[in-house]
């Protein structure tokens, strides 16, 4: 490793050459490779007329060491690149973090590079004092990061905020994954359901039950009630009158919820207590929104082929999604079983009050008819 690479990698010439420049060329090579080659570098950028500082030099001395010999963290590295001066927060006070550089879309990466000019400006003019990051000042750091809010909060010439347009991209390509693979759970649940030898039938009577039972429960306030209704979406307009579509509503939402829990003032108060304990509610949604795509297929599909009757308590459905031939084969431990097992707990709790489950925990034909037909809609796009 030369000045040549170093020039090479960051595209431009000695002279140019940032102190994150520098930074960056070290760490593409191994920590021995890079410390070797540390003096020498040093001496050409000051032949180059581009000596950097004595700071600067002792913290890449010191951070190359400490990656040699195991002891820095991933973190370490990352604030270390960010004390150059030139290189964004990965993760700002306010909590807007930056994806992997290899995650990046156009519009994020023209961001960055847009704030990794701008920091090279308040570099030039003085504002950022990269030896005083270099050395670990408090006062620098948090300066270098209200700059970085003050940035992405700003207009562009063009009248974009840089962290409302990266925000939303990330937006955008997280709702595309998570469409993609909800498409190809929904043509899998096809698939296996079209494979069936008997198509389930529906019972009416028992539908027209549950229907009642179902409008009764939802009336009430408190829990179970209101998570019903918030993964139905059922919060703010009334209830289908048909009881088939009121129920199928319900089913769908407990497999892919609609929303959340309304936000009101004291439960937002609740919510900063980091001490409090979690209600039902809590924890019932954090586990439904936990629930994978593929853990939802090799269940329901696997309750489906075995039919009215099953044992579908939450420690069998954790065993059948285990031995599932329609998801990619994994090694679960006990530890693995367990977690999958605690996330189903208040599925078939919910199963329970529309009659999927019955009082023993045993899918009905009511539930054998719905589950596959509640996936669909849950997975099916909105029109």
């Amino acid at each position: 490793m030369d000045l040549d690479y170093v020039c090479a990698h960051a595209g431009r010439p000695a002279a140019a050459l940032t102190r994150r420049d520098v930074a960056r060329a070290l760490l593409t090579v191994p920590s021995g490779v890079a410390l070797v080659a540390l003096p020498d570098l040093r001496r050409e950028l000051l032949a180059a007329g581009n000596p950097l500082s004595p700071p600067f030099w002792e913290s890449a001395r010191t951070t190359l060491g400490s990656i040699e010999s195991g002891a820095a963290t991933v973190g370490d590295v990352q604030r270390w690149v960010e004390s150059t001066g030139s290189e964004p927060i990965l993760m700002t006070p306010s909590y807007f973090v930056w994806a992997e550089e290899n995650e990046r879309g156009p519009v994020t990466e023209e961001m960055f590079d847009l704030l990794v000019a701008y920091l090279e400006e308040r570099m030039r003019s003085g504002e950022i004092d990269p030896d005083a990051l270099a050395t670990g000042d408090h006062r620098a750091r948090r300066a270098y990061e209200e700059l970085q809010e003050r940035w992405l909060s700003t207009p562009l010439p063009d009248g974009r905020v840089p962290g409302f347009v990266v925000s939303d991209e990330q937006d955008e390509e997280l709702h595309a994954a998570v469409g993609e693979e909800e498409a190809l759970a929904l043509s899998e649940l096809h698939r296996i359901m079209g494979e069936l030898d008997k198509q389930p039938d529906l019972p009416v009577a028992d539908l027209a039950r549950a229907g009642t039972r179902l409008r009764g429960l939802l009336d009430r306030p408190g829990y179970p009630a209101n998570v019903l209704r918030a993964c139905a979406g059922l919060e703010d307009r009334p209830l289908p009158d048909d009881d088939t579509e009121l129920w199928l509503a319900v089913a769908a939402g407990i497999a892919g919820p609609l929303s959340d829990l309304p936000e009101e003032a004291d439960l937002l108060e609740e919510f900063v207590d980091l001490d409090r304990e979690l209600s039902d509610e809590d924890t019932v949604l954090a586990n439904l929104f936990a629930i994978q795509y593929a853990d939802w297929l090799a269940a329901v599909t696997a309750l489906v082929r075995l039919g009215p009757g099953v044992l579908a308590s939450p420690e069998r459905i954790a065993r059948l999604i285990s031995e599932s031939e329609d998801i990619d084969a994994y090694d679960e431990g006990p530890d693995d079983l367990g977690a999958t097992e605690v996330l189903f707990g208040p599925v078939v709790s919910l199963w329970g009050h529309l009659g999927i489950v019955d009082e023993d925990g045993v899918l009905t034909p009511l539930g054998w008819w719905g589950l596959p037909k509640a996936l669909e809609r849950a997975w099916s796009p909105v029109d």
